[in-house]
């Protein structure tokens, strides 16, 4: 692989990570993200780690985790140990998964992405669609061979584990709330693991002690929160920071041809520079950082 990291001795205590997916180039706003990931580890003598969430076969490219390391080394990121592939790491979670089944926290769904779609149409306007649990204790005798996901119930989940609470450097102590999220998804017949399971598990087999990612992914960490919980796993604190927008208030999507790193490390552009601004809170022209 091109752009290797530069390894640095393992630091005590904090270790935060980067883990961006290779199903398109990085943008701003991952540069965004893994630096202040990356700033915060080094500030304090700690670790920072490189993962790559590639467990989606189908979009996942090699030439993107190239792009991706030669991105990061232009921003003049370095990372600790190896970088770690979801790809390779399948088996840890088919075990969480297995032992979530075994406490009777899971069950098949058989419904189609057109079943769904037809379900969330009874959501109120604006709200975000709840599966409303259609498969939950269905007689699945004969059906296990047809295809399906697999989902947590969660207001049993709930029940198991108790009142939870985790920790945002924003918003301070946050009461999990996980069943509000329904019945979300842990793995897919062609995808081993959803993001939900597979982040859980890696962050707490990568000792991760401060998850550094965007305010849009705050409302998916009480899903985290209760998952470590049933899992046994330990809970990091948390700073989701705002995103960056184009001048549209849009946040920066790879879908809506958001400029890439790649380009702009073509171009001849100097990426040191771009991370020190980016630090400083300058921002290019046409861009600004959104708390929403």
């Amino acid at each position: 692989m091109t752009a290797q990291p530069v390894i640095r001795g393992q630091g005590p205590g904090v270790v935060t990570r980067f883990a961006p997916s290779p199903t398109g180039r990085l943008h701003l706003g991952h540069a965004f993200s893994a630096i202040r990931a990356h700033d915060w580890a080094r500030g304090r003598g700690g670790s920072f780690l490189l993962r790559i969430e590639d467990i989606d076969g189908t979009r996942s490219r090699r030439e993107h985790v190239e792009a991706i390391l030669a991105d990061l080394a232009w921003l003049g990121l370095s990372w600790d140990s190896e970088v770690v592939f979801q790809s390779a790491r399948l088996d840890r979670y088919a075990a969480a998964l297995d032992q979530l089944k075994a406490m009777g926290l899971v069950y098949p769904c058989f419904c189609t992405r057109a079943d769904i779609a037809a379900a969330s149409l009874t959501a109120p306007h604006g709200a975000e669609a709840v599966y409303p649990g259609t498969c939950r204790g269905i007689d699945t005798t004969g059906r296990i061979h047809e295809p399906h996901c697999w989902r947590l119930d969660a207001g049993a989940a709930a029940a198991v584990a108790g009142p939870l609470n985790w920790w945002d450097e924003t918003a301070g102590t946050v009461a999990a709330d996980a069943a509000s999220h329904g019945d979300v998804v842990l793995a897919r017949k062609d995808a081993p693991a959803s993001y939900h399971l597979a982040v859980t598990v890696d962050d707490a087999a990568q000792g991760v002690s401060d998850v550094i990612r965007g305010v849009d992914l705050f409302a998916a960490t009480h899903v985290h929160r209760l998952l470590q919980a049933l899992l046994g796993l330990p809970t990091p604190r948390y700073r989701h920071h705002p995103l960056l927008t184009g001048a549209d208030g849009e946040r920066l999507a790879k879908r809506h041809g958001a400029p890439t790193l790649a380009a702009m490390r073509l171009a001849g552009e100097d990426g040191r520079a771009l991370a020190d601004a980016l630090r400083q809170g300058r921002l290019p022209t046409g861009f600004m950082a959104s708390a929403h």
